[in-house]
């Protein structure tokens, strides 16, 4: 058996350390299970969901995967949904599961710090890495060889994980031993397919051999003083051979690794299909670590093909096999359906007759499914939202109170430029984002659309449910003229600094594009010259805003509209600043203010005034990427386009203010007036 052999082979004898709490339970075993943190539902959703690494402050922490939220749900009877039709029929295909509710993370809000509501509730998380170090005499070990204490219900940053008998580092040792902090050991393997494991140190160290002293070797981390990346030394103190861990670090390194074992520490569980991927080595604070793949909504009241396919889904999830039973009876199926709380009382029999046919119709079949997810364009979510966005309004304002959009018409200011046709000020609207799976090393944009690149949420093939979260808010919307946009998008497409975009992001998209994509063509990829345009405009328009607004800019977020007419689908060129909060109250209406016409024709003034100067120009205006080049973006930079993480949809790509403005030694400006 070769070492790369006997490495696998040896690694995969244990799972984890740390075993199943029901097995735990079994055995009558005590354990402390006190809260170790929190964290608000925005960042368990975009920074700290399933499968995820969490800093405390004493250790890490992997929020685990949703059956065992489902056990939390349980104590409550049934679980609280979230309303979002739309949302969630494309989240049902995309987990391939006919019946997919939305809920909240368990959480429940206190009346003050020390009453008890929601005590019973939390994110259940589970310690990982389970390899620890020492911080007093390097020993490396697993958890179960150093001691927890938790036992402060008030302050859970006091719970640590400790070396209860530490002799300190040679040279430096106490007379007597003392407790030591414990903290996470920073290594982990990885593969591009979201699989996660623990480095195998011992084996590591051993050159995947058993240590010729000890079954069960004493191992140190050392960390050099000096150096970068993979800095730290593992030395076996049972037979003194050590090993460094840059030796694994590179493109020479990962023939030194083990393959893939499939692992999703998160479940718990390995994957059923295995995995031949090449693991890379990846440090547990790293950026890449995990990328949420999330679908997001702003709600529009239903239209009557939404509320007719809700109403036949909860009477399909309510009645479950009764359904067939008691179709011909629909008296019968009235008391089943007030019973549990599902109103069909303003229901003819006919009305109701049709839904129930709706709901027995057969379901999506796994190839449907797969199919579905193959063909799904993003842009399908946006386009019910902007067909409302551009519906005439009876009034001055339109408050719908079941989605909880409320719209007010604003006035074009007598200064306003011409290019923009429609503003309309959002009082109030809800959004609705949705955690689907969570990829590894790659972004989901980046990798293609293969179902194997999404790690899952749940053990089951088909989960019934996924986490999701409201947030409520206010902004501003506004459409551009789509005569001159398509026009002067038509002008760009021939010109010699859009085939320089172009070139560029064919080269980032065969130098970042994953491995284990099919065969895509780059330029279905790449956002047409009316996204450049309004991508631009909106991150001009949120440095504006912010100043006057009461909102910092990184809490403004944008939302495009702008695709070309296409066989199935109308033209759109429209954007929407808006900032939202999660908590019931919404937003305080500093937004909406600068919507009143005077305020806002200031605010585009400024703003396409502010864009005509950068303080890196010349070099900012003429950036263009030439060969080997593959950034994408042009004239923008952080001092006069780009935004934080949080306002940007795409990471501060698809920028240039050529295309917003003329600037100097260009006349591309959709802008190009001085009106």
């Amino acid at each position: 058996m070769s070492d790369q052999e006997r490495f696998v082979y040896d690694a995969a004898r244990a799972v984890d350390p740390l075993g199943d709490l029901e097995e735990e339970a079994e055995k009558q075993a005590k354990h402390n299970r006190a809260k170790v943190g929190s964290a608000r539902p925005s960042s368990l959703l975009y920074t700290y969901g399933p499968g995820s690494i969490m800093d405390l402050p004493q250790f890490t922490i992997m929020p685990t995967g949703l059956d065992d939220w489902e056990r939390i749900w349980r104590r409550r009877g049934t679980p609280p949904s979230i309303h979002a039709p739309r949302l969630k029929q494309v989240v049902r295909f995309m987990l391939g599961s006919n019946d997919v509710e939305l809920r909240p993370h368990p959480w429940q809000p206190k009346k003050h710090s020390r009453s008890m509501e929601g005590n019973d509730l939390g994110v259940p998380a589970r310690v990982f890495p389970q390899w620890l170090r020492c911080t007093g005499c390097d020993l490396l070990g697993k958890l179960s060889q150093f001691d927890y204490k938790n036992t402060h219900p008030y302050r859970t940053d006091l719970a640590i994980f400790e070396h209860t008998k530490c002799p300190g580092r040679a040279g430096n040792r106490s007379r007597k031993a003392m407790r030591r902090p414990a903290v996470p050991a920073r290594y982990l393997l990885a593969c591009v397919d979201g699989h996660l494991d623990e480095f195998p140190y011992d084996l590591w160290v051993h050159h995947g051999q058993p240590c010729s002293n000890a079954e069960l070797p004493v191992l140190k981390m050392v960390d050099r003083t000096a150096g970068k990346g993979a800095s730290a030394v593992i030395r076996c103190e049972s037979c003194q051979v050590q090993r460094p861990m840059n030796e694994a670090q590179g493109e020479a390194g990962k023939a030194k690794l083990p393959d893939c074992r499939g692992r999703h520490p998160h479940l718990d569980a390995f994957d059923h299909r295995g995995c031949g991927q090449k693991t890379r080595l990846m440090l547990v604070g790293a950026s890449n670590l995990w990328f949420p793949a999330t679908q997001s909504i702003i709600v529009m009241p239903d239209s009557p093909q939404e509320k007719a396919h809700d109403l036949a889904d909860r009477i399909r999830t309510t009645l479950g096999d009764k359904l067939d039973k008691y179709r011909a009876h629909l008296d019968i199926l009235r008391d089943l359906l007030e019973t549990s709380q599902v109103d069909v009382s303003d229901l003819t029999d006919s009305q109701l007759a049709a839904a129930v046919e709706t709901a027995c119709a057969p379901q999506d079949t796994p190839e449907e499914q797969a199919e579905k997810r193959q063909n799904w364009d993003p842009v399908d979510l946006l386009v019910p939202e902007w067909q409302h966005l551009l519906l005439p309004m009876l009034g001055k304002r339109n408050e719908d109170p079941k989605s909880g959009l409320t719209l007010a018409t604003r006035e074009r200011g007598p200064l306003l430029r011409p290019e923009i046709t429609r503003v309309l000020a959002v009082e109030k609207l809800r959004k609705v984002n949705a955690l689907v799976g969570f990829t590894r090393i790659d972004d989901m944009d980046r990798v293609g659309d293969l179902s194997r690149r999404l790690a899952p949420l749940t053990r089951t093939a088909r989960p019934t449910w996924t986490v999701a979260t409201e947030d409520r808010g206010e902004g501003i919307f506004l459409q551009l003229d789509e005569t001159s946009v398509a026009g002067w998008e038509k002008r760009i497409l021939d010109t010699d600094v859009w085939q320089a975009h172009r070139e560029a992001h064919q080269r980032n998209f065969e130098r970042r594009f994953s491995e284990t994509a099919g065969q895509v063509d780059p330029d279905s990829r790449l956002k047409p010259p009316r996204y450049w345009l309004l991508h631009t405009f909106a991150h001009v328009l949120i440095r504006e805003l912010a100043l006057t607004c009461g909102y910092s800019a990184a809490s403004l977020s944008e939302r495009l509209y702008a695709w070309p007419e296409a066989e199935n689908r109308e033209p759109a060129a429209g954007l929407l600043i808006c900032t939202t909060a999660s908590d019931s109250d919404g937003t305080l209406g500093g937004l909406v203010q600068l919507s009143e016409p005077t305020r806002f024709q200031s605010v585009v003034t400024g703003a396409l005034r502010k864009a005509r100067r950068c303080s890196s120009d010349p070099v900012c205006s003429m950036r263009t990427p030439q060969t080997p080049e593959d950034f994408l973006h042009g004239a923008a930079c952080h001092c006069c386009v780009m935004a934080s993480e949080t306002s940007c949809e795409r990471a501060n790509r698809f920028l240039d203010r050529r295309f917003l403005l003329d600037l100097p030694g260009s006349s591309l400006g959709y802008f190009s007036s001085d009106e």
